[in-house]
Order: structure tokens, then C-alpha cells, then sequence
């Protein structure tokens, strides 16, 4: 069924997000985890907004360079896996007896290098997770949808992710400037005179977005009595440890217990808890707010999916969810692949951007 051209929710596209990144984050599987990076890609060319830069290239080379930077670390230090299989050797440096657990060079074995990469590439994939999520939805769209009560610290947040890239533009006009003069642009004293006129330029930008803010109500204080602003903090802080507890619980699959989804969620419904609170002090109306249809619902559902999936696969320890570090390609789960395949629906199933609709 065709889908009249417009741009989907925000929320949708950073669920769908979050969902392959607990997805990734639940196996060192290469195939799996090259299989998530392959359905970002898909999905970003496919729908990507194009009011925005595309960061998702940006993050698939910082994956590229942890990927390389674990395994070269790994050559050289070790990292505790011993196999019996050594590709090569390399210059041994000998170390007193107090770093007795630390080498530095010596044999690199097939079994450490797979391992780091393995390991590393699960970073590269949830680096890769959140690039699409930026990508698809542009974070200043989403800060329409914060709570009242994180409104100013997320207008901060966004007002910065706005103006990092200007100031690599900015450095690059003044070089550009400095080199017409006859300025090499090199060295650390050309440096510190780069930095004045990029700051000097970056404050200016600041001074005049504040007055445009200010102009338009921004800042404005909101009356609240002490009882509500200690019930809300404590609230928030309650929830903040739930959360982080449950986080690790999910991470580390040997904590078992409470620590994981019942913490986790019991801290989210804490920690929500304090944003209706301090929301109830603090109305805000909307402006041309985004529908929510059954596209949004699907991509939701899409990223939930595989997180589903592979959190399943890793509790109970499935075939070729944790592979071992071993010569050749390790076993897939079918139940995996099809959870990935689900997640690349979005790519056909949401409307085209309008920007770019025929």
C-alpha cells in the first residue's frame, strides 16, 4: 500500500535504534553483528532524513578505527586468551617482576585476535546503531517530544550537537585565510592563533542566539514549592540508580537476580514518575507536532524484535550467539537472522521523506 510522503515520528526511528543496539550488544557473533550494521546501512539510505547531514558514515569509521585499535592493542599487550595457535611473533620486551601479569610483545595467537575483534565489532555495531538513529531522525525534531521537566537540558544538548560542526567549519574558513596571507597553518603557535578567532566567532554565534531565545519567552522561571521540587529529585535520583542497575544487569549476563529488565524497568517507572511530577508545574503546548500511525508502530516493533530475540538467545545460551574463538565462520541461529531481516522492514515499509519523494 503506497504511504503519502512525509517524515516519520522521531521517537519511532530512536526506539527502532535502541532496539538493534541491545540487539548488538547481546552477541559477538561477526555475521550477526555485520548483518546489524547491513540493516542500518539499508534503512539509512532508504529513509534518511535529508534536512540533515548524514552522520552515519562518521560513526561507521569511528567503529572502524576501535576495531583496528583493539586488535593492535591486543598484539601488543595480550589480552588474557591463550590458543595454540600463533600467527606470528613479535620483539618481547622484558618487564620487572612487579608487571608480571603484562607483557609487551611475544606471540599473537589466532585465538586473541578473534577474540578482540570479535568484541570490538559489537561496539562497531551499536556505534553503527546509534549513526542510523541520528541519520533517520534528527535530534532537534525530538526535543519537541522531551518532558517538560527536561526541556532546558535538552535544548542545551541540541543547541550544541547543532553548533560542533560549525566550529570545525569555522577553523577551516580562518585556515583557509590565514594560508591566502602566507600562513603555513602549522605547528602549535599557528594553532593557538587559530583558536582565538574560531572562539571569538563561536562566542558572537552564542551571544546572538541567546538574544533570538531570549526574544521568544526562553528562560522563563516556573513557580514550584519545596515539597515538589525534593519529591521530584528524589525520585529522579531513585530511578537513576534503578536504571544504572539494570543496565548492568543486562550487560553482564552473570549478574542473574534482580539485576536486569525487573530493575531496569522498575527504575524507568521511577524515574518517569519524577518527570510527570515536575512536569505537572510546568505546561507546555505544541506546534505542529508529528503523527503517530501504524508506520511508527511497525518500526517500533521492528527494533524490538531482534533485541527480543537475542536477549532470549543469550539467556539461554543459544549456538553461535557467543561464539568461540576458533578458524572459520562460526554457526548462525535462524531465529537471529530472521529477527534481522524483520529489522530491515522499516527500509520499505514507512513513508518516504518528503524532501525526496517523486
Amino acid at each position: 500500500m503506497a504511504q503519502r510522503a512525509r517524515l516519520q515520528h522521531p521517537a519511532a526511528w530512536w526506539l527502532w535504534g535502541l532496539g538493534l543496539a541491545t540487539a548488538a550488544s547481546r552477541t559477538t557473533n561477526p555475521l550477526l553483528l555485520v548483518g546489524v550494521i547491513g540493516v542500518c546501512v539499508l534503512v539509512v539510505a532508504e529513509r534518511r532524513d535529508p534536512a540533515v547531514a548524514n552522520p552515519l558514515p562518521a560513526f561507521l569509521a569511528i567503529g572502524a578505527v576501535v576495531v583496528a585499535f583493539r586488535v593492535v592493542m591486543t598484539a601488543l599487550l595480550g589480552n588474557g586468551i591463550v590458543g595454540g595457535t600463533v600467527l606470528f611473533t613479535l620483539p618481547q620486551v622484558p618487564l620487572p617482576e612487579w608487571a608480571a601479569s603484562i607483557r609487551l610483545g611475544g606471540p599473537v595467537t589466532l585465538d586473541a585476535i578473534l577474540y578482540a575483534v570479535y568484541d570490538a565489532l559489537r561496539l562497531a555495531a551499536v556505534l553503527a546503531c546509534l549513526g542510523a538513529a541520528n541519520a533517520l531522525a534528527s535530534p532537534r525534531r525530538l526535543l519537541r517530544y522531551l518532558p517538560a521537566t527536561l526541556y532546558d537540558v535538552g535544548t542545551a544538548v541540541v543547541v550544541g550537537l547543532t553548533f560542533a560542526p560549525q566550529l570545525l567549519s569555522d577553523a577551516r574558513d580562518v585556515r583557509a585565510a590565514r594560508t591566502l596571507r602566507g600562513r603555513d597553518g602549522r605547528g602549535v603557535r599557528e594553532l593557538a592563533r587559530l583558536t582565538v578567532p574560531v572562539l571569538e566567532t563561536a562566542f558572537e554565534r552564542s551571544l546572538g542566539l541567546a538574544a533570538s531565545m531570549e526574544s521568544r519567552g526562553y528562560g522563563r522561571s516556573v513557580r514550584s514549592s519545596s515539597t515538589s521540587r525534593r519529591a521530584a529529585t528524589t525520585l529522579a535520583l531513585v530511578g537513576l540508580v534503578g536504571v544504572v542497575a539494570g543496565l548492568y544487569g543486562l550487560l553482564d549476563a552473570s549478574a542473574g537476580g534482580l539485576l536486569g529488565l525487573p530493575l531496569l524497568a522498575l527504575g524507568a517507572l521511577v524515574a518517569a514518575s519524577s518527570l510527570a511530577v515536575g512536569a505537572s508545574r510546568d505546561g507546555r503546548s505544541g506546534h505542529r507536532r508529528d503523527r503517530w500511525a501504524w508506520t511508527e508502530t511497525a518500526t517500533v516493533v521492528a527494533g524490538a524484535v531482534p533485541a527480543a530475540a537475542l536477549v532470549v538467545a543469550s539467556t539461554r545460551g543459544w549456538d553461535g550467539v557467543t561464539p568461540a574463538q576458533q578458524a572459520g565462520l562460526p554457526a548462525v541461529p535462524l531465529i537471529a537472522v530472521l529477527a534481522l531481516l524483520v529489522a530491515a522492514l522499516p527500509a520499505w515499509l514507512t513513508p518516504m521523506p518528503r524532501e525526496v519523494a517523486p
